[in-house]
């Protein structure tokens, strides 16, 4: 039976490059073996060095939680799609190590990855959850208000089955309440 971890016992903290092997073997189980992500092929080091700069550079958050010296998952949020309109929407992305599920990490990821982007000038956060049946993934972001906005029906194929994706989505701060800073409302 999993415990949770005490909160005291969790530190959350940002990336190092020195971080990018043990995200590279979290990742690469779910590549391997789940539905999570629909990547087929593991990506290498270098491959995930540059999409983590890529993330930092572009000013959002990219952290990871770490349990007496070992690295036990990592969260980061991404622009949702590149053009201009979804400035202001991201895409959050939460992987826990194998045998760690259902201790609190994601939990304490998808919080403190939230609460780093109200404080930016995001105002959507989107979450594209791979397969149907990961209902942990639903439950856990369910849990910070997101709600599902819709569902994509059989958008992948993978370990030989066809997958659909649950949209799910949350508002960061004021969401839609105002306009983004430096933005102004189109004439009457």
């Amino acid at each position: 039976m999993l415990t949770a971890i005490a909160q005291s016992e969790l530190i959350i903290r940002e990336t190092t490059v020195q971080d990018i092997p043990a995200i590279q073997r979290i990742y690469a189980f779910y590549v391997l073996n789940s539905l999570a992500t629909f990547e087929e092929t593991p990506p290498s080091i270098e491959e995930l060095a540059n999409r983590r700069a890529t993330i930092l550079g572009a000013g959002l958050p990219y952290i990871a939680a770490e349990l007496d010296g070992m690295l036990v998952g990592y969260a980061y949020a991404s622009h949702y799609r590149p053009r201009a309109a979804y400035l202001h929407t991201i895409e959050d992305s939460v992987y826990v190590t194998d045998g760690f599920a259902g201790k609190g990490i994601g939990r304490t990821l998808l919080g403190t990855l939230i609460s780093r982007c109200e404080a930016g000038r995001w105002r959507q956060c989107v979450a594209v959850i791979g397969g149907g049946q990961n209902a942990a993934s639903v439950a856990l972001h369910e849990r910070f208000d997101f709600r599902r906005v819709g569902v994509l029906v059989s958008v992948g194929f993978k370990l030989g089955q066809w997958v659909d994706t649950i949209v799910m989505q949350r508002a960061l701060g004021g969401g839609n309440s105002s306009l983004p800073e430096g933005k102004q409302a189109p004439p009457p």
